[in-house]
């Protein structure tokens, strides 16, 4: 019977083979390579920021506000994945200055933070992140230069300008060709309003290995436009694609030979032929003291969701910075691009840019989120830094007796010292990494984490959540090239006088709205919960155990002290010590709690049975909670570390006066706001409609008003309008 399966199975593994390799059939290949691009899409996904700030020059000393915006690369909505924004100031040598963690609502996440008044005058960069874009650094965060100006010291930085690109590896022409030595050429002509043509020109030996057969690929930020199979007509072969098939936005159109292999690529743009209609109306000009109103309103087509549309306001002084960042022109490009396309084009819209200089640009430049040799591989790459949707990740290492390499497969342990015992163990890695959940709040945290066990010479480093990782820079600039502004001394004059007079233009601190669950004991309602007041004194933690709790002894050893936990299923004690804390700290020493003092001891709580936490087991457990619940009557080991952690920074609200009151608005303190109004989140009606109001000050200025938004449906907008400020 045996020798009859044989042959059988042997006939069966044949048939599966011919089928796997039938399946990699022409009519078969365009399915292949729409499954392999939408599972990496949805494995790989791509976060994008946008930095609104309320102005682009400032004083050292004053406050820079922003609004954060969290996109989805693929449909350019506002994404609810991420809920921490990482966001940086630095200088030209890449030194942070300031760092904050901001919290994000539904992809929006508003900031502020107060420039030392120390800084010198020079470019800083402002940047944002989110965790996940971590994996991607340094090309996946925002990144913008902000002036800084010292009114008080005439000294100035000097660093270094980013010319990084991203090329990975295709090679380049400036004849609106890309050769990647394959035998095959691809052209475009995007010249026409309604078809693009694409110009596939191949050699005799393209032909004879591949039977005159490509694949077409063309997506848009994620997106599949297009993919069909095509018949190559002799060495030059035009397709011609209706235009009504791209998306808006940087499009690439990727050529696979038979087998499914990438062998040609070019990009092009395609303009969104639609705007938003958004109607903005506000007077021209104003005196001072005066109301002013701003009415915008979305088109109906837009306003179909109340409140999912957001758009934040800046009014400041009108500089002679002409290059103020918008978001629509920023989501073009993005960071899926590199930072050369928006720099080429920085000073204009890029609906502006003629054709052909975009086309030019869009050779010197390649996608570094849709990489086809990645997306073919059969295993997607394995990432460090994971999506922050519930709580904030802790990242560590643990060192091994060396202090120089990780202790691989070894328990971690972060307790909060408190009244409530919180625990949570983690496992490390093959390199000694390990990562704790922290709850996102604005709480200040007490954390301490140790490894476990006894083992000396180990040792816990802790990650920054700030990442490393920077854009390398070329060249050595003066970062004050540029001639300081005739308006530059009235904001440090304006600056100073608030100084004087004590006007800050932070208000309250916003409160965030987060729903976290108040702690629980990890060990749930305890066999036993010993309230010392309720009984006599007792001078040593020893009679304690002995007069007060069945079932648990505390013994003098020659080492020290032994406490034990008899099972009670047979009142024999466990072989294993039980879990030990202390305020709901872990500790390894029962001689920590025998010399406790009974006085400073609240309560005890026992749990004789084995507990489970996860995959650490616990052979009983014993608490002791002090009066005081904060952990601060022992001595933590060398190995463990206590920090003070909080996982998103507040965020205050912006002061804005108002002068409807006769008395206030003759008042004779001097209101000279640099930023006249800010206003980081402002939400549409159901029908669109949002009305902004502020007063004006005393400064003669024209200002321009400054809002950037977007709908629910993914459309960005920008818009900037002068409204001038007279006696």
């Amino acid at each position: 019977m045996i020798k009859k399966l044989k042959p059988a199975i042997l006939f069966l593994i044949h048939i599966l083979f011919l089928e796997g390799i039938c399946g990699q059939t022409p009519m078969n290949m365009t399915d292949f390579l729409s499954q392999k691009f939408l599972n990496y899409t949805k494995s790989v996904p791509r976060e994008e920021i946008f930095i609104h700030s309320d102005r682009e020059e400032y004083m050292s000393g004053e406050d820079l506000w922003f609004n954060l915006y969290l996109i989805d690369r693929q449909s350019l909505k506002t994404s609810s994945e991420s809920k921490i924004a990482y966001f940086e100031l630095l200088n030209q040598e890449n030194r942070p200055i300031l760092q904050k963690r901001i919290l994000l609502d539904e992809g929006f996440g508003p900031g502020q933070i107060s420039l030392p008044d120390t800084l010198s005058t020079g470019t800083y960069i402002i940047r944002a992140y989110t965790s996940w874009m971590k994996n991607f650094l340094p090309y996946n965060c925002f990144t913008k230069e902000v002036r800084i100006y010292n009114a008080f010291s005439n000294k100035t930085i000097k660093g270094k300008v980013n010319t990084g690109k991203i090329i990975n590896g295709e090679v380049r022409i400036n004849d609106n060709t890309v050769r990647l030595n394959t035998g095959l050429i691809v052209k475009t002509d995007n010249l026409k309003p309604d078809v693009l043509g694409i110009y596939i020109v191949t050699d005799e030996k393209y032909h004879s290995e591949n039977s005159n057969q490509i694949y077409l690929f063309i997506q848009t930020h994620g997106i599949i436009n297009h993919i069909s199979s095509e018949l190559l007509s002799g060495e030059n072969t035009k397709i011609s694609i209706p235009k009504n098939q791209l998306l808006a936005g940087i499009n690439q159109i990727t050529v696979f030979n038979s087998k499914g292999q990438p062998v040609g690529e070019r990009y092009i743009y395609t303009p969104d032929k639609e705007d938003p209609i958004i109607a903005f109306h506000a007077a021209d000009s104003s005196g001072l003291r005066n109301k002013i109103s701003l009415d915008l309103e979305l088109d109906n087509a837009l306003a179909t969701t109340p409140n999912s549309s957001n758009f934040s306001v800046s009014v400041a002084p009108e500089t002679n910075n002409h290059s103020i960042m918008n978001m629509n022109d920023y989501l073009v490009f993005g960071t899926e691009f590199g930072f050369l396309p928006g720099n080429a084009i920085k000073d204009k819209k890029v609906k502006a840019v003629a054709p052909e200089v975009m086309d030019s640009l869009l050779q010197s430049v390649t996608s570094n989120w849709i990489n086809w040799n990645t997306i073919l591989k059969d295993k997607q790459p394995v990432f460090k830094y994971q999506v922050e949707k519930e709580d904030h990740l802790l990242l560590g290492k643990l060192l091994a007796n060396d202090k120089k390499a990780g202790d691989s497969d070894k328990f971690v342990l972060l307790s909060t010292p408190g009244k409530i015992a919180v625990f949570q163990y983690a496992k490390t890695d093959k390199e000694g990494n390990f990562s704790f959940k922290i709850p996102i709040d604005e709480k200040v945290n007490d954390l301490i984490i140790q490894p476990d066990g006894v083992t000396k010479n180990q040792s816990v480093i802790i990650e920054s959540p700030f990442s490393d990782q920077y854009i390398k820079s070329e060249s050595l600039v003066d970062s004050t090239i540029n001639a300081i502004p005739d308006y530059i001394s009235d904001w440090g004059a304006n600056h100073q006088v608030r100084k004087i007079y004590g006007i800050s233009s932070r208000e309250d601190i916003l409160t965030p709205i987060i729903s976290s669950p108040g702690p629980r004991r990890f060990y749930g309602k305890p066999d036993n919960e010993l309230i010392m007041k309720e009984y006599i004194a007792l001078p040593i933690m020893q009679e304690v155990f002995f007069e007060l709790l069945a079932g648990i002894t505390l013994k003098a050893k020659k080492s020290g002290y032994e406490i034990t936990v008899a099972n009670p299923e047979n009142n024999k004690p466990y072989e294993t010590a039980p879990g030990l804390f202390i305020d709901g700290v872990a500790i390894k020493d029962a001689s920590l709690i025998a010399n406790l003092d009974p006085e400073v001891v609240e309560t005890l709580d026992v749990v004789r049975e084995k507990y489970f936490v996860g995959d650490y087991l616990f052979y009983g457990i014993v608490n002791i909670i002090t009066k005081a619940g904060d952990f601060s009557n022992v001595t933590l080991p060398g190995s463990s570390i206590r920090l003070t952690y909080r996982v998103i920074d507040p965020v205050y609200s912006f002061f804005s006066p108002d002068y409807s009151s006769i008395e206030l608005k003759k008042s004779r303190i001097p209101d000279f706001r640099n930023t006249l109004y800010w206003n980081p989140s402002i939400k549409p009606d159901k029908e669109g409609k949002a009305r902004v109001e502020f007063w004006t000050s005393d400064f003669i200025s024209d200002f321009e008003v400054n809002i950037q938004g977007i709908t629910s449906q993914g459309k960005a907008f920008s818009l900037k309008k002068i409204i001038k400020i007279m006696r």
